[in-house]
């Protein structure tokens, strides 16, 4: 599997890491293309792949041309790309808002995935989401289940619009959970707790309450009981936490998110 990646910013990174880990595709056969040369030398150095300034020289004889570039520059590149691309080459997007119509149209291409990553696909624990037009054929879609393997779990949607939903939650997610992290640190160092201390009891705490989410096959609101005693703590904390709204302020954060989603791909037509 031969890929070119336009953009080599964190997300490209995470999947030619996760690509190289996983002995999905070799080094020699990945190219970057970035407008940043001393980005493109230091994803050389680390990962043993070619770092090339051109968009163009990048995609020749790829099968897969992953787009990860910023949505405003979008325009730009497509201009670059429009008419080099091969009937044959697949164009996997992970361009946060960039819909499957608008790609088609600004590349002159109908072959293309549009895939939602996120972040923990650095460390391979990952989630993404993806769809794919009617010219993708078996083949290509097995390639793209082996990409979005090598960074994780991932999970196939015929309609483009959990696209959107998905960057609200897992896209935009992680950046929630690391602000609780961030909160619950803080509290503990407030009422007099060593950081250190509170930072490895509120990581495994999170570590843990996921893994048993997962494993359990429970209702969250179920296993909230099993650790909430009649007139206990943990029942005096979690009324302050109703109190404060934060289903409220959580629901608000996700809807805000994929409004601007939305936003997004408007602005890219």
């Amino acid at each position: 599997m031969k890929i070119a990646f336009i953009g080599g910013g964190m997300m490209g990174e995470a999947m030619i890491s996760g690509l190289i880990r996983q002995a999905s595709a070799e080094p020699a056969g990945i190219t970057v293309s970035d407008v940043d040369q001393g980005r493109l030398r230091v994803l050389a150095e680390r990962h043993g792949i070619q770092g090339v300034a051109e968009n163009r020289q990048a995609i020749r004889g790829k099968d897969i041309v992953v787009l990860s570039v910023k949505p405003q520059v979008l325009p730009e590149v497509s201009d670059g790309l429009r008419g080099e691309i091969q009937p044959g080459q697949l164009v996997l997007s992970i361009i946060a808002g960039a819909r499957i119509e608008t790609l088609s149209q600004q590349l002159g291409h109908n072959c293309i995935v549009r895939v939602m990553p996120n972040t923990p696909a650095q460390i391979g624990e990952g989630i993404s989401v993806w769809t794919a037009t009617t010219a993708v054929n078996s083949e290509q879609k097995g390639m793209t289940r082996a990409i979005l393997t090598a960074l994780g779990k991932e999970i196939y949607v015929t309609e483009e619009k959990y696209i959107d939903m998905a960057t609200a939650v897992s896209g935009s997610g992680p950046a929630y959970v690391f602000l609780m992290i961030e909160a619950l640190v803080d509290a503990a160092v407030h009422i007099g707790m060593p950081r250190e201390m509170a930072m490895a009891l509120v990581l495994q705490t999170m570590r843990g309450s996921t893994r048993i989410a997962e494993v359990s096959g429970k209702h969250p609101a179920e296993l909230r009981n099993m650790v909430t005693s009649p007139g206990g703590t943990t029942a005096a904390g979690l009324l302050r936490l109703e109190e404060g709204s934060l289903r409220a302020i959580l629901t608000q954060a996700i809807i805000a998110a994929y409004e601007k989603s939305k936003e997004l791909g408007k602005e890219q037509k």
